[in-house]
Formats: C-alpha cells, sequence, structure tokens
C-alpha cells in the first residue's frame, strides 16, 4: 500500500512539474569551411542565446543547395535548410535539376527568413585601368572554377561581348589576392555575402577596383540588382551596382506554427547583434523577403505580420 501511494504521489508531482521547453532543429547549409556553413554556426549560437536555451540548433554540412532541397522528401519536422529561391520554385515544378525527380513533399516547402545573399564582385587591381565591363577587353581574369562565381562570371563575358576577349586565367580562385598583388592577373572574379572575406584581403593588400554595373547589364544578366554600399572595402568611395543570387531559409509544413513563429522572430531579433561581429548580417534586411516567390510558413507569416511588413499573394 505505501509503495502504491508512493508511485501514485510521484506521478502526480511530474505531472505538475513544468515540461522542459527544448526544440531541436537540423539546420543544412553549405560545405564546412564556406561563409554559408559559418553564417549556420552563427544562426545557431543567435538562437540558442535569443532563447534562453530552449531552440538548439544542429549545424548539418551540406554538398549544396540541390541537396538541401531533395533531402525534404525524406526529413521531418526539425528540418531548416538554405537554398536559392528559385530553387524551390523548380522543385515544385519538377523542372531543372529536378526534372524527373518531382516529390509531393516539395509543395510543402515553407521560407522562414532571408540570409545574405550571394554576390558577385568583379574585382580588379587599380593598375589595370579597368573601370567598367567593357575594359575587361584584353584583361586576364581569374574566375577559378566549379563554384557559382565562376559559372556566372563566365556567363557574364559571353552576355555582354567580351568571349575570346579576356584572358582567362588557370589557377584557383584561392590563388587569386597573391596573383592580383604580384600582377599575374588583372583581375578576379567571385560570388560571395558582402563584405566577402577574399575582396577585403584583396583591397586591403593592394588598391583595386570594384567594376559597377548599368541597369541594362543587370537587366540583361537576369539575376538580382544588389548595392554594396560605399566604404564597404577599403578604397571603395561609392556605391557598387551588381548581381545576386538570393538566399533563403527554409523548412516544410510539417513543422508547426509555434516554432517557425520562434525560429523568424528570433532570427530578426538577433540579427543586430550577430551584425556586430560578422558585418554580412547588415546586408539582411525585411525588404529582401520580396526575393521569395513562394509560400512563407504561417507561423513566420504572423511575426511579419506583428511587425507590420505585408506579405504578396504568393507568399500567403
Amino acid at each position: 500500500m505505501k509503495f502504491t501511494t508512493l508511485t501514485a504521489t510521484l506521478a502526480v508531482l511530474a505531472m505538475a512539474a513544468p515540461a522542459m521547453a527544448e526544440t531541436r532543429i537540423t539546420y543544412k547549409s553549405a560545405k564546412t569551411g564556406s561563409s554559408y556553413y559559418q553564417m549556420g554556426v552563427e544562426i545557431a549560437e543567435a538562437m540558442k542565446k535569443g532563447t534562453e536555451g530552449e531552440v538548439i540548433v544542429t549545424v548539418e554540412e551540406s554538398q549544396g543547395s540541390v541537396q538541401n532541397v531533395m533531402e525534404v522528401r525524406a526529413r521531418g519536422v526539425d528540418y531548416v535548410f538554405t537554398t536559392p529561391p528559385a530553387l524551390v520554385g523548380a522543385a515544385q515544378k519538377a523542372a531543372g535539376p529536378f526534372e524527373g525527380k518531382g516529390a509531393p513533399q516539395f509543395d510543402g516547402i515553407r521560407a522562414l527568413f532571408p540570409i545574405p545573399s550571394l554576390t558577385m564582385h568583379f574585382v580588379m587591381s587599380e593598375a589595370s585601368g579597368t573601370t567598367d565591363m567593357a575594359g575587361l577587353d584584353g584583361k586576364t581574369i581569374l574566375l577559378g572554377s566549379g563554384s557559382f562565381g565562376a559559372t556566372e562570371g563566365e556567363k557574364y563575358i559571353g552576355l555582354f561581348g567580351l568571349e575570346g576577349k579576356v584572358k582567362i586565367a588557370d589557377s584557383e580562385l584561392s590563388n587569386a589576392v597573391a596573383a592580383l598583388k604580384n600582377g599575374q592577373i588583372d583581375g578576379f572574379v567571385t560570388a560571395g555575402s558582402y563584405p566577402a572575406p577574399n575582396v577585403i584581403e584583396a583591397a586591403a593588400s593592394t588598391p583595386v577596383t570594384l567594376l559597377s554595373m548599368t541597369d541594362a547589364e543587370v537587366e540583361a544578366s537576369g539575376r538580382t540588382r544588389l548595392v554594396i554600399p560605399a566604404g564597404t572595402y577599403a578604397g571603395q568611395d561609392s556605391d557598387v551596382v551588381t548581381t545576386s543570387l538570393p538566399v533563403v531559409a527554409y523548412t516544410t509544413d510539417q513543422m508547426d506554427d509555434d516554432t517557425a513563429y520562434a525560429l523568424t522572430k528570433t532570427f530578426w531579433e538577433q540579427k543586430e547583434a550577430m551584425s556586430g561581429t560578422a558585418p554580412w548580417w547588415a546586408a539582411v534586411d525585411t525588404d529582401m523577403l520580396s526575393n521569395i516567390t513562394t509560400a512563407i510558413h504561417p507561423g513566420a507569416a504572423r511575426y511579419y505580420g506583428e511587425i507590420g511588413v505585408e506579405l504578396n499573394d504568393s507568399q500567403k
């Protein structure tokens, strides 16, 4: 009888005790060592701090944005991943890299918040005298290989009538700063969230010019217009107009509204603090929500409503 009474008492106490409200999230972004993996680490730290440990984010290495989207088919309620909005649209239409690989789970992808965009940088030595895209004619440029920046840079050379007029250096992008400083190349092309570490290094070691694109060139690229503010890099006295590929943090409709709300609210409330230690977060604002072309999670939408941000019909 005493044992039964004690058991019943413990059961009542257990039910009366407050439940541990810890939520665990898996965040899948990019390769270890990349700026986007580092952003994931920063988001994980911000979530832990902003929720006082109630939300714990584990960052997973990824081989790329397509893989992140594909894993939606097998993931659960705790999955958050990053990818350009265009890839979500392609997945939902079974187009592009998802042709023949359509899945009903893709229809459930929902956006949370934007993160820093992949930003094109055309970095030229001041000694080259190059001040615009046409000035690349006759110059030696390092593109690297296998990256978004390399592919995009090669595309622009063709778009702007420079094919056969630009010498492409046969070297890896990791050698760009040294090669520029030594005069082996006239410039290099790189894509990353700004301020990009390799561009900071280049501007600190030798006088450089960041090429600004015309509105016609931006339109021809088919990419999103972005302005790198004056003073972002050493010696950059004016704004630089360039192109970008927006990147967004997504989850799926399996995630409950309260969790999506907490993630979104905490991200925006911690963004200023993150900007203090990693300047690329300063480039993120709510205007970037316009780059999201598919539905935003209802939990995230609740937060945007609270701060007075209107969503368009395709986002609701």
